[in-house]
């Protein structure tokens, strides 16, 4: 059973108090971001199936399909939609923007993508693996997009050129896992962060729970110290300074560790939870708060279904 913290608790508390403060006064709580509030629940197109997440600098929020690899471009201040960019007909799973890029995980079909964040157009297309696998999520460094596989012992490095130019199609390197990674049966390699002090990588195995850290030059992979700490369900990871955030999306919660600069070892210092929470999957942040698109892993997709992406404190 998640336990929710105290911290959590209280969050829980006071919104429901504002909602009834808003309705004791004859103002109607949907009507709230008229009046400068931000909203906790944003609305998706109904059927989009969302995984990942990501947000730029100025607060323009990315959220990709797994329907049909659409992007839901949306305002994180006011939770506003701004566009859609349209997909490719397969799914876009985990993705991150630089420099005015989407780089973007491509799944079952063993690629990744890069487009233009504003006009959606192809800038380069990637074939990772061309053996069945599923590409999860990335990462973009100083001098590489690092891509995780969920099916095979490897990860998938993107270099970036002088300037991050994007290299040619064939210039992509799998990095073989080695060290303490057991492969295992199920999904392995899920989400991907940098270490704090950005000389190596941060990887979850969802199967297992443990949290790897990655030598980007050799791929030797090393348990991360957390005091005994399994991250059950472990999916998104971000890291915010020395602050790691992983997402378990079947228990709805988010893990939050504070990580040594090195990223070899870490304490969990919180658990966060929501009510809105319906499995989710990827993290992303902006200013004081956290962004989650709501999966919900277990419902039958339809046409119909209703997604949200879920914003709390941090």
């Amino acid at each position: 059973m998640t336990t929710m913290s105290n911290r959590t608790f209280t969050r829980t508390l006071s919104t429901a108090a504002v909602g009834a403060l808003l309705l004791v006064s004859g103002i109607p709580a949907a009507h709230a971001s008229h009046r400068g509030e931000i909203e906790n629940v944003i609305g998706l197109p109904n059927g989009f199936q969302p995984e990942g997440i990501t947000i730029g600098k100025r607060g323009t929020a990315y959220v990709g399909s797994l329907a049909d690899g659409d992007i839901y471009v949306f305002d994180a201040r006011s939770g506003e939609e701004i566009r859609t960019l349209e997909g490719p007909g397969t799914p876009s799973v985990g993705l991150k923007i630089d420099d005015g890029r989407l780089f973007i995980a491509g799944g079952a079909t063993g690629e990744a993508r890069v487009i233009d964040a504003t006009t959606g157009r192809l800038l380069q297309n990637y074939t990772l693996s061309e053996d069945p696998t599923f590409v999860n999520d990335v990462v973009v460094t100083r001098d590489a997009a690092w891509f995780t596989d969920s099916q095979r012992a490897q990860l998938y490095k993107l270099p970036l050129g002088p300037s991050g130019a994007l290299p040619e199609p064939d210039a992509i390197e799998v990095l073989p896992l080695s060290g303490d990674w057991v492969q295992g049966a199920g999904f392995n390699a899920n989400g991907i962060a940098e270490t704090p002090d950005r000389q190596a990588l941060l990887v979850i195995q969802s199967s297992t729970g443990i949290l790897f850290r990655v030598e980007p030059e050799t791929g030797v992979a090393t348990v991360v110290d957390l005091g005994g700490v399994v991250l059950t369900n472990g999916d998104g990871l971000l890291v915010a300074g020395r602050t790691l955030y992983v997402v378990q999306n079947q228990l709805n919660t988010v893990a939050v560790i504070r990580l040594d600069k090195a990223g070899t070892g870490g304490t969990l210092i919180d658990q966060l939870s929501d009510p809105a929470f319906e499995v989710p999957t990827t993290i992303a942040k902006f200013r004081k708060a956290l962004y989650l698109p709501n999966a919900r892993f277990g419902t039958p997709p339809t046409p119909e279904t209703t997604y949200s992406v879920v914003r709390i404190e941090r």
